[in-house]
């Protein structure tokens, strides 16, 4: 990435001499710029690798450097001027169009296995057994789990990886499997144990993830401070009934109703083609569960013939999968499938955006029937109440849509809630442009 800044910068100072550019201006815009880089952590190993991230903090570094050095007085002329804005503008979209070539080629090379680090898990209860399950459904963070440490493992038929020894094997197993990083998680083992493993991962220079006490209700926004040998984590989860929400949701319903009158062309083609392939109604109502959990019709174009009654709810006996999808025979039309293909079936929701009963970002909304059973047995099911249901949602543009994983689903709303903004809202629309562009699973 590195490479790739100075690049930028300095095709962008090869157009500078046609403009008799200022030599001060050429050295201290792209100093500034990969100083403001590195002090974004731009050039810092990371496990998630996000091209939005990237790009947000490019943009910053760039911007901030490009405001810093203009006002300087080292140019002579309005057309200097233009010609030093031209070329920040041309390095910052070289930068991202760069720094996404390669998010993406590494994406890719740690999903196949070709580049990744062999990882150890220390502890084989249930929170190392959930790191491991994470892992292996996230390949594209480079992270390859071999196996457990733990000096008193619960037997467990279904683990998917062998507990390789005790922590006085730790060497062995870190030379044996060529272990790169070690995720501590939970385990019966004294502090001091803990403690010494961390030391020998330092003296071996073994990378280190570690799961935190109470992860479940960690949000992004977390400061540590050091009191008298101490390390005190202070967090600050956002309020769902605080004037941030307030604003969030007032901006729905003026972006509903723009949307409303953008799209209402498309929404009468569409509504057309329901009529002359379903007949009358063409919107589907539906009881949903909301803010609070308050009930709602959700709106919907209809899709799928008229099968009489309605199907009976079937509640998964494991809880594993979320119910969606196509539930029962399938009755969809033609129409209804390239509808829901293309989640144009949602757009009826605008409505319920314009009148108040949903967000345009939020947890998606469930039939009473699976509330009332998943929210006593379930792990905080019922806390994905505490805002607006959404039309898309953070656990849909990360692929929990239909029948996947219900925990996952329900523990990426409630991380969406602790750590909502704004920037948070934008990132997850590029998204759900790109999923509805690609899809992988309709809902």
């Amino acid at each position: 990435m590195l490479a790739l800044a100075c690049g930028s910068l300095v095709l962008g100072g090869a157009y500078a001499p046609r403009y008799h550019l200022a030599l001060v201006w050429l050295t201290l815009y792209p100093a500034l710029t990969l100083s403001l880089l590195a002090a974004f952590g731009k050039y810092r190993r990371r496990l998630r690798l996000e091209v939005l991230e990237d790009a947000r903090i490019t943009l910053a570094a760039t911007a901030i450097a490009a405001m810093a050095t203009l006002p300087l007085g080292v140019f002579h002329s309005v057309d200097q001027v233009a010609a030093a804005e031209r070329i920040w503008l041309f390095s910052s979209l070289y930068l991202i169009a760069g720094n996404t070539g390669l998010v993406l080629a590494q994406r890719r090379a740690r999903a196949r296995g070709i580049a990744g680090t062999q990882t150890l898990i220390v502890g084989a209860g249930s929170v190392g057994r959930q790191v491991a399950r994470a892992l292996v459904d996230s390949p594209e963070l480079g992270l390859r789990p071999v196996g457990y440490l733990d000096n008193d493992p619960v037997a467990d038929e279904t683990d998917l990886l062998p507990v390789l020894g005790a922590s006085w094997d730790f060497d062995r197993i870190v030379a044996e499997h060529d272990v790169g990083h070690v995720v501590f998680g939970f385990s019966t083992a004294p502090h001091q144990v803990y403690l010494r493993l961390l030391a020998r991962c330092e003296e071996l220079g073994t990378e280190v993830s570690m799961v935190p006490r109470f992860f479940e209700r960690l949000p992004t926004r977390a400061s540590v401070v050091q009191v008298r040998g101490l390390q005190l984590v202070s967090v600050q989860p956002v309020n769902p009934r605080g004037v941030q929400f307030a604003f969030k949701y007032a901006l729905d319903r003026v972006g509903a109703a723009l949307a409303l009158v953008v799209l209402s062309p498309l929404m009468a083609i569409l509504a057309v083609a329901v009529l002359i392939s379903l007949g009358r109604p063409v919107l589907y109502r539906q009881p949903r569960v909301g803010r609070g959990g308050m009930l709602f019709d959700m709106l919907k174009f209809r899709t799928m013939r008229d099968g009489g009654s309605a199907p009976e709810l079937v509640v998964p006996e494991t809880f594993e999968a979320a119910p969606g999808g196509v539930e029962g025979v399938d009755r969809r039309t033609r129409v209804g499938r390239i509808l829901r293909s293309s989640s144009l079936d949602e757009l009826p929701q605008l409505w319920n955006v314009l009148v108040g009963q949903m967000s345009f970002i939020g947890p998606r909304p469930e039939r009473p029937g699976f509330v009332s059973v998943f929210k006593q047995n379930v792990s905080r099911y019922d806390e994905r109440h505490r805002v607006k249901a959404g039309i898309t949602g953070w656990a849909q543009v990360n692929g929990l849509r239909g029948k996947t994983s219900l925990q996952d689903r329900i523990s990426a709303d409630n991380y969406y809630i602790q750590n909502w903004s704004l920037w948070l809202d934008f990132k997850i629309v590029l998204l759900t442009v790109a999923v509805v562009l690609f899809p992988r699973n309709v809902e």
